[in-house]
This record gives structure tokens, sequence and C-alpha cells, in this order.
């Protein structure tokens, strides 16, 4: 959504756009909330379920987590109390990883290891699937940047 965003405030300067005013132009995927819009994961929940279940395909819900999921039993309570209090139809638990070609996988974003200070790789997920951030457009970096991770209360 980076290429009709910039296009759009090229040829309408007023216009607005997903991003902060002065900053990278994007706009969110499909009816998501915005990206920066609340850290509460259950106020999210509650304005998407109604709007998201009213599509007949290609909707999902990401809970971007950051590192904040522990081990597979908070993942899999996480998954319950979804599944039993909201009716979306497909949601995703999107934890962000790096990856150091030395020290491998690390939890959570490092741009740099924590072992031997060289560059790490960071992956979140993107429209879907997993990239590297430092890849991504102009429009999905700033959208990145911009992104509040769930709070896990």
């Amino acid at each position: 959504a980076y290429r009709l965003a910039k296009h759009d405030v090229e040829r309408y300067p007023d216009i607005i756009t997903a991003a902060e005013p002065g900053k990278t132009p994007y706009y969110t995927n499909s009816s998501h909330l915005p990206v920066g819009y609340t850290e509460d994961l259950f106020e999210a929940l509650d304005k998407q379920d109604d709007l998201q279940t009213l599509y007949t395909s290609g909707t999902v819900f990401h809970v971007f987590l950051g590192e904040k999921l522990p081990n597979w039993k908070s993942a899999a309570n996480l998954v319950r109390k979804v599944a039993e209090n909201y009716k979306l139809p497909y949601y995703t638990l999107s934890p962000t990883y790096s990856i150091c070609k030395d020290h491998g996988y690390l939890a959570g974003e490092h741009f740099t290891c924590p072992e031997c200070g060289k560059p790490a790789e960071v992956y979140s997920r993107i429209t879907g699937y997993y990239r590297p951030v430092q890849n991504w457009n102009d429009g999905k970096a700033e959208e990145y940047r911009e992104r509040r991770l769930y709070d896990m209360k």
C-alpha cells in the first residue's frame, strides 16, 4: 500500500494516509486498525470482531507480540481465549525474531546481536508472511516503525 499512498500524496498533498504527518506515506492493509491504534489486544479484537466476520474471505487479525510470549503454554492460553470469546475466522500470533549469522535465533528485535555485536536480521510479519524488515519497502518500513505491539495483560 506504499506505492498507491506515495502517488496519492504526490497528486493530493493534503490527503490523509495511515502514516504520521510528515512521514513516509502508506495505507493499512484491508480494513485493519491503524498500526499505532492501541497496545490493548482485547480492545483491538473488540473493534475488529464484528467487522472482519462480515467478509467472506481474505481477512486475518495479526497479533503483533514482539517477544512477549515466553512459552508455548502462554501461546495456547491466548489462542484459547481468542477462540472462546471472538468470532474472528483467522488470526495469527506474530512474534518478532532476529537471526545472527553466528548465533542463530534471537527472540525479539535485535538489529545487532547481543552476543557478538555483529549485524542481525530482524524478521516480522508483513502482509501475511515473514521477511527481514531491512528488506521492506519504505512504506512497510514506516508501518513497522509506527506499529504498536500488543500488551499481554
